[in-house]
């Protein structure tokens, strides 16, 4: 059993390699060919090195090289000045899409210094890209998501988003997912294509927002009083705006007061701001006017 390589394309080379493998799946079952065995297998391999070593060693330092040089040449891009008046989400989703095309890019070329032919591997692309394209539809659609985040602008990195059980600022927007920081410091993953088909409430699109407060007072304080009251305390406080207005009435007739809506506009960054002080400098104002907050109560009245 000997092995010969004797080849000058690739594709004859291959077929030879193929052939001195299906060789090899005939065990020994002697020590004389046993020893012939692994001459023929170290022939084999001698010859593959001697062959496909220096393409291989080659294709490996281009990837290596490649995948380091397409990091730098992402961020430079990201940081270029002609970008400089795109916003930040549409920066890194162009990183994102430019990381990679480059990153396929050099894979092909590995492959053709491998002596993979262009021809067939345009053709093995194109049936792989049709059968994971089938596969992989949640990842295209998004893709798709993506790009309709950025086109539309329905929120861009740093708003503050509310959408389904996501709540939180966005961090990034990526090619295939948005990260999305909450409150208390957790990072979400959401897909694009999710977060691109639901309905998304955008608190930062906006730069004034209205505060919405109710209170309540008992039946027996004078209703101009209290609303008063609550005016003088809403112009006092610095970050509330003075157009429009602040509002202030009587609005319901609870079972045991009476209760009164607030509205007041101010900047979207100051909302929880003014929202937690006004609750807080009300309460202190009733305290001071003698207006009375009173506990839920029921009269019971009995028969003797």
């Amino acid at each position: 059993m000997r092995l010969t390589i004797e080849s000058t394309t690739a594709s004859i080379l291959a077929q030879e390699i193929e052939e001195g493998l299906s060789e090899l799946t005939n065990l020994p079952t002697s020590l004389e060919e046993t020893n012939e065995y692994l001459k023929n297998l170290i022939g084999l391999l001698q010859e593959f090195a001697v062959t496909y070593g220096g393409k291989l060693i080659g294709a490996i330092i281009l990837l290596i090289i490649g995948f380091k040089l397409t990091n730098l040449i992402t961020k430079k891009v990201s940081a270029a000045k002609a970008l400089n008046k795109i916003d930040a989400s549409t920066r890194g989703f162009i990183q994102s899409v430019l990381g990679v095309a480059l990153k396929i890019l050099i894979g092909i070329t590995a492959l053709a210094i491998l002596g993979v032919p262009m021809t067939s591997m345009i053709a093995v692309i194109g049936s792989c890209g049709l059968a994971i394209g089938l596969a992989l539809q949640g990842s295209l659609s998004n893709i798709a998501g993506g790009f309709i985040i950025l086109v539309f602008k329905p929120f861009s990195v740093g708003d503050f988003i509310t959408s389904g059980d996501v709540v939180g600022t966005v961090e990034d927007i990526g090619i295939f997912h948005t990260k999305v920081v909450t409150l208390d410091n957790r990072r979400i993953i959401v897909p694009n294509s999710t977060i691109s088909n639901a309905t998304l409430t955008n608190v930062s699109a906006l730069k004034e927002r209205r505060v919405d407060l109710t209170f309540t007072a008992s039946y027996d304080c004078d209703i101009n009083k209290v609303e008063n009251t609550l005016i003088k305390v809403c112009e006092a406080h610095e970050k509330v705006l003075s157009d429009p207005a602040p509002f202030a009435r009587l609005s319901a007739h609870k079972d045991s007061a009476l209760e009164y809506t607030v509205r007041v506009w101010c900047k979207a960054e100051d909302y929880w701001t003014v929202y937690f002080d006004l609750i807080k400098d009300v309460k202190y104002a009733f305290d001071k006017e003698g207006i009375t907050i009173p506990y839920p109560q029921i009269d019971v009245h009995t028969d003797k």
